[in-house]
């Protein structure tokens, strides 16, 4: 067959083993490999089979066989679309057997018109190739890619198409190093975090007796915080091994950060004459703190109640609900990033305005009065002058006038922050007020600089400004008011700012103090959770973030708007999942404290974390492609939603007995959010996909997957990340995956409907293995249930129903079971 013949074709070359090896009557083995249009670039390019036969049995253990070697010219340029090969042994000492190696085109129908396909046929063809590597081969991944993502398994399929052609699908599953990779750092940043809080609370400088001893305590509290944290680093810096944690290991204590079987699934499907497609879904185990148990409930049932009791309960300290307490942080890292700022532009100011022409100085002096206002306005706060005073009133020996002449140990309740006389409220107005007017001299003098400079163009028109100063004026007068000027506006900022981190510091004082036992070991949990959602996302963002490095459209939505994460969770809304849910539900949440930011690698590195800035290194020649606003650093939002169906029995029976309502809230609440998104310019039309998907979310109906669907179709045009979790990210996980990958491919690719069930089963063949798998069913395609479990708790229904009595029975039995779990 000629090369002209070749030009615009994919092939697939795959190889079986006939029965004339040695020992052996049946193939042992069936594998495959595709080749671009463009094959004639791999044409002298040598193929070496290793081949190994399996042994039957609970081991599956295999042998090596033998091994030989062809090119693929001889291959395509074969009369007779095949070639017969000789096994050598590993000494090249004797043969072993004979292999054939068979060549087809993809697209055409192979032996004629198909209309019938067997069981043999289906067995023989489907699964053409298969094999276990050490790193991701896809043309556009390089090294950092590979040192993201390991361990890959991939799958080859070809399938029919409805015009009878042939399609080829490429199904890889890796690990990904960051499963590890980005808890370990989050702790350190924990670590880091609550040190500069312990040295906060030292800065507050002396205190009364009655408050002295409570910030003990909290230092003391986040002492053995530090601890336990760096225990449980030094204990994951010791595993070596595989980059996931498996199901069995989710009890773990120190394993509790890591998220339970992180994986990426890519599907490429390859079909005639049209560009390759990518379908990518991350796999991860429910974010939720599965070490410390769910018998209390999970988070966002533990956070509304320690806070209710919280309040009640504020006897020593003063109340600050969470939304001021989390104004105080916010507070407290504007100042610790904009105080510097501020100060390093002040200089430069001076910088410039001796070495530079005043184009140069006009930027700075523009630079310093913006990050200076937004330092102002930050600080306008009510809650900042109410902690200065109530930070006043906690020094040793104040003396309120509505106190007695002794000093009272009363408590200090929520709704009364110390007032007094003694000290002047107006006093915090005129320190922030003073950086203003140190910032309005700076500019004013500059301009009177300026000004000089503009007057005297004409008669030194290539001088500096420096020079321009000299030659009017007595150099020291101005240079001496403009140092003055600089250092007077530094000192103000600094002092509001030690001023500020003092009040706010105060106010997260009173936040640890109501902070009893419980809510330490609540923010554990919650740290915990975050962990694992943040590095499934981090994941999904570098695997995504590859996928589109050619894609102009999506590189623009990614910085003009942000990134959607979309979180499919298959949790029951009974027994423990209940808490499973809940934890999720608060770890993905809080992902939207999360943004990304990528930077062009100086090594291969990997993917680093900076206070929850998510850091993405890219080689050289991929960063430069980038838009100016990608590569100059700018902070990329993340936009995270969930969606949650339960699917198993349990949820059949909280459907019937139980109650749904936290999937219904969680589902009507991220519908909003995900309705509120901006539009994405690159995005088609998907107004009529999310009026389907509110109605589906206010429709009673038990099982609706159609919400699962409706989502990720949604998430699919936004250009979004796909993450599909259940409690362990296996059985459920594993039949919502397959079942997408071959609707997609009917949807997407014109899959023969003669082919959709087989192609799942086929899919779906080596979860078998793996033990039981869970009942999901295709409107469309019927029924594909394989092995569905029986309940752990409840005895069948079916039987049950011959006796009314029985059923009676079980009910009663059913609900005492229920009423122990709750207990």
């Amino acid at each position: 067959m000629s090369s002209d013949m070749l030009a615009d074709s994919c092939w697939l070359i795959y190889l079986c083993l006939f029965s004339s090896l040695q020992g052996t009557r049946d193939p042992v083995f069936l594998t495959g490999v595709s080749f671009p249009p463009d094959w004639p670039v791999y044409s002298e390019t040598l193929i070496k089979l290793s081949v190994y036969g399996v042994n039957d049995g609970h081991q599956q253990t295999s042998n090596f066989l033998g091994s030989s070697s062809f090119s693929v010219a001889d291959l395509l340029q074969s009369k007779d679309q095949q070639l017969s090969l000789s096994l050598r042994t590993a000494d090249d000492s004797a043969t072993v057997g004979t292999v054939v190696v068979s060549r087809m085109k993809m697209g055409e129908i192979e032996d004629g018109e198909v209309d019938h396909f067997t069981t043999d046929m289906h067995r023989k063809c489907t699964l053409v190739y298969e094999s276990s590597h050490g790193s991701i081969n896809d043309k556009d991944n390089g090294p950092i890619m590979n040192a993201v993502f390991k361990n890959a398994v991939c799958k080859v399929y070809r399938f029919q198409t409805v015009d009878s052609k042939w399609m080829l699908v490429r199904e890889q599953m890796a690990e990904c190093t960051l499963s590890f990779s980005i808890p370990k750092q989050l702790i350190a940043l924990y670590i880091q975090e609550d040190t500069c809080r312990i040295q906060e609370l030292k800065d507050l400088g002396e205190l009364s007796p009655h408050w002295d001893n409570l910030r003990k305590d909290v230092i003391s509290r986040y002492d053995q915080i530090i601890k336990e944290y760096q225990n449980t680093l030094a204990e994951l810096e010791k595993l070596t091994g595989p980059s996931f944690k498996p199901s069995c290991s989710k009890g773990q204590k120190y394993l509790e950060f890591i998220p339970i079987n992180l994986h990426t699934q890519r599907m490429r499907v390859t079909c005639p004459r049209k560009t390759d497609s990518f379908y990518d879904v991350v796999t991860v185990g429910a974010p939720a703190a599965h070490s410390q148990g769910f018998k209390n409930g999970g988070l966002q049932k533990l956070l509304s109640k320690y806070e209710s009791e919280k309040k009640s309960t504020a006897y020593q300290c003063i109340y600050y609900p969470p939304e001021q307490t989390a104004k105080a942080r916010e507070i407290l890292c504007v100042v610790s990033q904009l105080q510097p700022h501020i100060s390093a532009l002040a200089d430069q100011l001076l910088q410039t305005a001796q070495q530079s022409s005043s184009q140069p100085l006009r930027d700075v002096l523009k630079s310093l009065e913006e990050k200076t206002e937004q330092f102002v306005h930050a600080l306008k706060d009510e809650l900042v002058k109410s902690a200065l005073l109530a930070l006043h009133a906690a020094r040793p020996g104040y003396v309120s006038k509505s106190q007695s002449s002794a000093p009272s140990t009363s408590p200090v309740h929520s709704d009364s922050i110390p007032h007094h006389k003694e000290y002047d409220e107006e006093e915090w107005d005129r320190v922030w007020a003073s950086v203003a007017k140190s910032l309005n001299c700076v500019i004013a003098l500059v301009d009177k600089l300026q000004e000089q400079d503009n007057n005297n163009q004409e008669s030194a028109p290539s001088h500096p400004l420096a020079d321009v100063i000299t030659s009017h004026s007595p150099a020291a007068v101005w240079w001496d008011q403009l140092g003055v000027l600089v250092q007077s506006l530094k000192e103000c900022v600094a002092e509001v700012a030690e001023r500020a981190r003092r009040s706010v510091s105060f106010v997260l004082l009173q936040e640890a103090v109501c902070s009893t036992a419980q809510g330490l070991q609540l923010q554990q949990r919650r740290d915990a959770v975050f962990s694992q959602a943040l590095a499934a996302l981090a994941c999904g963002f570098v695997m995504r973030l590859y996928a589109g490095l050619e894609d102009k459209g999506f590189l623009r939505q990614l910085h003009a708007v942000g990134l959607v994460a979309q979180f499919e969770s298959l949790l029951s809304t009974y027994s423990e999942e209940i808490g499973m849910l809940e934890d999720m539900e608060v770890g993905i949440s809080d992902l939207h404290r999360v943004s990304f930011r990528i930077t062009e690698a100086a090594s291969e590195e990997a993917v680093s974390l900076d206070r929850y800035t998510v850091e993405v290194p890219l080689p050289h020649h991929a960063f430069q492609t980038l838009p100016d606003e990608l590569r100059q650093g700018k902070p990329l939002r993340v936009l995270p939603v969930l969606f949650n169906v339960g699917i198993n029995e349990q949820q059949t029976i909280a459907e019937r007995f139980g109650d749904i309502s936290l999937q219904e809230r969680i589902n009507q609440k991220n519908f909003e959010i995900l309705e509120g998104l901006p539009c994405f310019q690159t995005q088609t039309d998907i107004k009529e996909l999310l009026d389907t998907l509110g109605q589906n979310v206010v429709t009673k109906k038990r099982k609706n997957v159609e919400i699962l669907w409706l989502a990720g179709m949604i998430c699919r045009r936004m250009n979004g990340i796909r993450f599909t979790s259940c409690k362990s990210a296996k059985d459920r996980t594993s039949m919502s995956v397959t079942l997408e990958q071959c609707s997609l491919l009917r949807d997407e690719h014109q899959l023969n409907k003669d082919y959709f069930v087989r192609a799942l089963d086929c899919m779906r063949s080596g979860l078998l293995a793996q033990g039981e798998v869970a009942q999901w069913d295709d409107p469309e395609a019927g029924s594909v249930a394989i092995n569905k479990p029986a309940s752990r708790h409840f005895y069948p229904i079916a039987l049950l129903l011959v006796s009314s009595h029985l059923l009676v029975v079980w009910l009663i039995l059913s609900l005492v079971f229920l009423l122990a779990k709750y207990q």
